[in-house]
């Protein structure tokens, strides 16, 4: 199995709207998107000067699979959304066995 995650800071102005906004869009995809097996967007409560302000975490059975939904056009109309919201993001991808 391939793990996903991503950690999102978002611009101050309207971060909380643009933050539920970029969830619900993120969440959406699950619908939409049937090579992706199981996700879940979290927002942050750690006040701490390192924390970020939303990840997410999903999971694919393969890596070919993670490219289709990198590629697939809702993601790539989040992805609009979320560089547009976001100052700064991080990414990770592993193997799960």
């Amino acid at each position: 199995m391939i793990v996903h995650i991503v950690m999102f800071k978002f611009k101050d102005e309207n971060k909380a709207l643009n933050m539920a906004r970029v969830q619900k869009k993120l969440e959406d995809l699950e619908e939409s998107i049937d090579v992706l097996k199981s996700m879940e967007v979290g927002i942050n409560f750690n006040e701490s000067e390192r924390a970020m302000d939303m990840s997410l975490y999903s999971t694919f059975e393969s890596v070919s699979d993670l490219k289709i939904y990198q590629e697939h056009p809702e993601h790539q109309k989040v992805v609009e959304l979320i560089k547009k919201v976001t100052v700064e993001s991080k990414v990770v991808d592993y193997i799960l066995e």
